[in-house]
């Protein structure tokens, strides 16, 4: 798009408004609109600024007579490249404070939300926080549920191999207690075999005594009848053996020795007896000692295993509180990474955003002290002079480059002088 501005020999049909800046771009006003034309579009002897979407247009038609330069319509087209001047420096001023401002409040969101600040932007997520707080009760309700359930099965695995440890042991005692029945049964029948082999010897001892008892009686007999005659035989002999005596004296002696007999397998079958006996009880009461130290062992075992249980179970839950605190804090920290990438993103743009109208003020800037020369040149100069004023603007309205063709008409010779100024396009 171009747009040309003539003076000295053009006459300004429209007066120019106040200027503005619009979403970074420039645009003006008129008073009087003579057309609107789009983007790209352009006409000889006017300037037009469609925008694309701006809303407003300026069109500023010149006249051009037939017969050449009018120099009485000097003073006015003077006039009214002053008024615009003046207000072009009021919008200049405009965008001065606009950036200042800018600038101000760029500075106060950085100290505020800044790295250094301590401050971060953050979503509010109260609202989540009952519905949070209630998962957490009912997990950990289930947890503790679980971990109950857990040890009451424990518990009764672990009563169940007790009483199976008790049978064990009660079978073991029962199978030891009948080795000792059976024990005492083959010393019992090793006594009933000495009292049978005594009640022998005593059999064998009257059937001796019976027999000499016989020969006794039968010896009597015979003295007797011998004695009962009257045959009178003395005979100097040596003198016999009393038999009775004799007899009396074997009684006694196998008396005393069946009594001793039974008093010697008495004593023995006392001693196996007590010694039995003690063995029996002293075996029992070690068994009762091992049994009590069992026991013993087993409910101790039995504590541990079940504060085992309960600390896994803790352990359990530690590592899935650990775990889902993790996860959270995971989450958090993603969700600060992506708010301080949007930050830098949103910084970023308002960087580009000051940096673009910091080159449009100093293009401004630069516009402003070029017009200001241009009206010391029409205050300067006596002659005619027709300026032409050439733009270059992008679809987005920026001014990329001026030009200014400036013909000087006198009497005897005309001379045309071109200006050129590039402008840097503004950042998008």
């Amino acid at each position: 798009m171009s747009f040309r501005l003539s003076g000295g020999s053009r006459r300004l049909c429209s007066q120019a408004g106040t200027g503005r800046l619009t979403g970074g771009r420039t645009g003006f006003r008129a008073g009087n609109v003579c057309s609107g034309l789009g983007a790209g579009s352009s006409f000889s002897g006017s300037f037009s600024h469609g925008g694309g979407g701006l809303g407003s247009g300026v069109c500023t038609g010149f006249l051009e007579n037939e017969h050449g330069l009018l120099p009485g319509n000097e003073k006015v087209t003077l006039q009214n490249l002053n008024d615009r001047l003046a207000s072009y420096l009021d919008h200049v001023c405009t965008l001065e404070e606009a950036n200042a401002d800018l600038e101000q409040k760029i500075k106060g969101w950085y100290e505020k939300y800044g790295p250094g600040s301590g401050r971060q932007l953050a979503h509010d997520y109260s609202k989540y926080f009952s519905v949070t707080e209630d998962l957490k009760r009912q997990i950990i309700s289930v947890t503790t549920c679980n971990a109950s359930i857990v040890l009451q099965n424990e518990n009764a695995r672990l009563t169940a191999d007790d009483f199976r440890l008790k049978c064990e042991n009660e079978l073991a005692l029962h199978q030891s207690v009948e080795a000792d029945i059976n024990g005492l049964h083959r010393v019992m029948d090793e006594l009933t075999l000495c009292t049978s082999d005594l009640e022998m010897q005593c059999e064998a001892l009257s059937e001796e005594l019976t027999y000499l008892q016989k020969n006794h009686q039968e010896e009597m007999k015979v003295m007797q009848g011998a004695a009962g005659g009257n045959v009178n035989v003395e005979i100097n002999a040596a003198p016999g053996v009393d038999l009775t005596v004799l007899l009396n004296n074997m009684r006694a002696e196998y008396e005393d020795l069946a009594e001793q007999n039974r008093e010697d397998a008495e004593a023995w079958f006392n001693e196996k007896s007590t010694s039995l006996h003690q063995q029996i009880s002293d075996d029992a009461g070690a068994a009762m000692a091992a049994r009590n130290e069992l026991m013993e062992l087993k409910r101790n075992l039995q504590t541990l295993e079940i504060e085992l249980q309960s600390l896994l179970a803790m352990k359990h839950s530690y590592e899935c509180s650990l775990a889902e605190t993790e996860s959270n804090y995971c989450h958090q920290l993603q969700q600060i990474q992506e708010q301080i990438g949007a930050m830098e993103d949103q910084l970023q743009q308002i960087r580009m955003e000051t940096e673009g109208q910091k080159l449009e003020h100093e293009r401004l800037l630069d516009v402003k002290i070029f017009l200001e020369k241009e009206i010391e040149m029409y205050y300067s100069k006596e002659e005619a002079v027709v300026k032409t004023v050439v733009g270059e603007l992008d679809q987005l309205g920026s001014v990329l480059s001026l030009r200014v063709h400036s013909v000087e008409e006198k009497s005897s010779k005309i001379s045309n002088i071109t200006m050129e100024q590039r402008l840097p396009s503004k950042v998008p």
